[in-house]
């Protein structure tokens, strides 16, 4: 690899471009999204909004310091208002569902099983306060760290750790309650 080739490859690992951000991030930032909004159709018109709320600002791309925190904020904030724009028009979820091949799909009663386990923690997640449901989800499907949470929502890393204490008590509360 010629030096030139090695500076600009370790350029986009250290500055990585918007659409690398979106490409690597894409799965946390979907799960999220999901489990903010309550509906993966919905879920995935946040992100395509989102995205573009962040093209149309790339000029500060090299005034910000953390890109991922960034690009989570402003998801955040799409999800947001997507979910009280569906809450408005009181629109009901897309029933559940997942696409599997047969020859993947696991026994029945696996699968019902997981799919309960699934639902249960989906409602428990609903139940959260939406600043604690936003820590939970961040770190759970996001895989940020307290300090990026916290830049991401603009909050103290304390107050991020006191939510996600929240977040956790309440959880196992409601699980614990319906099991």
């Amino acid at each position: 690899m010629t030096e030139t080739a090695h500076q600009s490859a370790k350029s986009s690992v250290e500055n990585p471009t918007l659409e690398e951000v979106f490409s690597r991030f894409q799965g946390e930032l979907l799960g999220t999204l999901f489990h903010l909004v309550g509906n993966e159709e919905d879920a995935r018109d946040a992100l395509q909004e989102a995205f573009v709320k962040c093209w149309r600002h790339r000029e500060q791309l090299p005034e910000i310091q953390n890109l991922k925190a960034w690009v989570f904020r402003i998801a955040l904030n799409t999800g947001r208002d997507v979910r009280e724009t569906a809450w408005r028009r009181r629109r009901r979820p897309l029933p559940e569902h997942e696409t599997l091949s047969d020859g993947d799909a696991p026994p029945p009663e696996t699968k019902l099983e997981r799919d309960e386990q699934l639902s249960r923690m989906r409602r428990a997640v609903r139940q959260l306060r939406p600043e604690e449901q936003e820590v939970f989800l961040l770190r759970q499907n996001g895989d940020m760290t307290y300090e990026q949470i916290g830049e991401a929502l603009g909050i103290p890393t304390g107050t991020v750790k006191t939510r996600m204490r929240m977040a956790l008590g309440r959880l196992r509360t409601v699980l614990k309650v319906e099991a």
